[in-house]
């Protein structure tokens, strides 16, 4: 584990950068510069930085460095639309990037990463989520969950109601899974993760029985929902309703769900 910065987009990155000459030797540079930037790297095409967001502060102007040497640094109300993420095939991260430009030896370059996390409201509708599952003749059940966008601490609370039963149910199950896709066309790569699974009933269910569904998602590694981040990447997460009978064929429906940051003062 590694401590690093934590902002949120709009928020000043302010800081400073110190240079020291080792062992008091000089050194000969054609400039000084620090660099905010925000990248997306794709696994698949390893090596290659797509960079979404690019600021650059000149530090010093050519010279020489003989002593240790404090260059304090602004960047203001920085717009990063997108939250830090470091998935199975992608990774969206932010950087500064401080470069001392020499002539004829390689320019020192350091690296320093902070992470981005943005916060939203509650939102104004929040509709229930009401679906059926079934086999003719053999199951038919229905499944009510409270609404259809979770907060990363949220409850998810629901019901499912067996209105036919003719098959022997020997567990049910709730999953939560997570979906990423990168890519597009033919480098199109989707992985799928279960993050959690919470056994809901162990036994024969009846006709007529309901049961209850209540599962915290503060014990889970969420990120928030992701939309087609930069027209390199999607993260989505859903529900799925697991059905095991007693010679273990599985019987699932799935259903999409929103993950957001709730803001602190919301």
């Amino acid at each position: 584990m590694v401590m690093v910065p934590l902002f949120q987009s709009q928020e000043n990155i302010v800081g400073e950068v110190i240079i020291e000459p080792s062992n008091g030797k000089k050194v000969e540079h054609n400039g000084v510069k620090i660099e905010l930037l925000g990248q997306i790297e794709l696994y698949f095409d390893r090596g290659n930085f797509y960079d979404f967001s690019s600021l650059v502060r000149e530090l010093d102007v050519p010279g020489n460095l003989y002593e240790r040497k404090t260059y304090p640094f602004e960047f203001s109300t920085v717009e990063m639309p997108y939250e830090s993420y470091n998935g199975i095939n992608v990774r969206l991260r932010y950087i500064l990037k401080v470069t001392i430009s020499r002539n004829y030896v390689n320019n020192i370059v350091e690296y320093m990463d902070f992470v981005v996390r943005n916060y939203a409201p509650a939102p104004p509708i929040n509709n229930s989520i009401k679906m059926e599952v079934g086999i003719e003749e053999c199951l038919h059940i229905e499944f009510e969950y409270g609404k259809s966008k979770y907060h990363l601490k949220d409850v998810i609370v629901g019901k499912i109601y067996f209105l036919l039963v003719r098959i022997k149910i020997k567990t049910m199950e709730l999953e939560v899974r997570r979906r990423e896709s990168t890519g597009s066309g033919t480098n199109t790569y989707v992985e799928t993760e279960t993050l959690s699974k919470f056994e809901l009933m162990d036994g024969v269910p009846v006709r007529g029985e309901s049961i209850p569904v209540r599962l915290f998602l503060s014990p889970y590694e969420l990120t928030p929902t992701y939309h087609n981040i930069n027209n390199k990447f999607s993260v989505k997460y859903f529900l799925n309703l697991v059905l095991v009978d007693e010679e273990d064929r599985r019987y699932f429906k799935q259903q999409e769900i929103t993950v957001y940051r709730l803001s602190e003062n919301s």
